[in-house]
């Protein structure tokens, strides 16, 4: 079967991480990434083309290439940009390591990501352009929003919804059955018990607010 041509945007460690998963995932021929720093143009990252930047994205678009990924690891960006390509008529691409382990029945979104060791139990929902981080566990009947990060070895009990654009940090854990709101970000290793509001910071064991963002 021939392969889909595929451009990703970004080329830092994040995206390096992307390209790797989408290489082992083996459904896309990359053609090469896009990056609005200029001193990366014209350079590869792990054997892939720097094209340029955002304007050489209509021209790939002229080009027939039809899929793209946003391999950036800030949720706000990787939002607005997919949000971009979407409008030119990309196809958003989701990439999931071959050593992720998702239930045959969770809903996976268009642009989410999906690493290494990552565990997804049955009747979970990840929104469009999430990252579900190496390692992560997400059991039964978990949401994950659109645009939301779970970071590294964080872990989240059955029933849990976190909302749009929120970001769990590396080892946070959070108990069966809570709301995490929009736009929120957990502190590396914090222990959530409690439903956590939209817009806010929450650190430490048990995870309290510290200030609103």
């Amino acid at each position: 079967m021939t392969k889909q041509g595929l451009v990703l945007i970004g080329a830092g460690g994040h995206a390096r991480v992307v390209l790797d998963i989408v290489r082992q995932a083996a459904r896309y021929d990359i053609i090469g990434l896009l990056d609005r720093n200029p001193a990366l143009h014209g350079t590869s990252l792990d054997g892939v083309p720097v094209l340029g930047g955002d304007d050489r994205i209509e021209v790939l678009r002229q080009q027939g290439v039809a899929h793209a990924l946003v391999a950036i690891g800030d949720n706000e960006t990787r939002c607005r940009l997919a949000a971009g390509l979407t409008a030119r008529g990309f196809s958003l691409a989701t990439a999931i390591h071959p050593k992720a382990i998702v239930a045959p029945d969770v809903s996976v979104g268009a642009g989410t990501v999906v690493m290494a060791g990552v565990v997804v139990n049955p009747g979970a929902s990840i929104g469009e352009n999430a990252i579900i981080n190496t390692g992560a566990t997400v059991d039964h009947d978990c949401t994950i929003g659109a645009c939301a990060h779970i970071a590294p070895g964080v872990h989240l009990g059955g029933g849990v919804r976190v909302g749009r654009l929120t970001l769990v940090g590396i080892g946070a854990s959070v108990i069966q059955y809570k709301t995490i709101g929009c736009n929120v970000v957990v502190g590396t290793g914090a222990a959530v018990i409690h439903d956590v509001p939209d817009n806010v910071l929450v650190v430490g064991v048990p995870a309290r607010v510290v200030r609103q963002k």
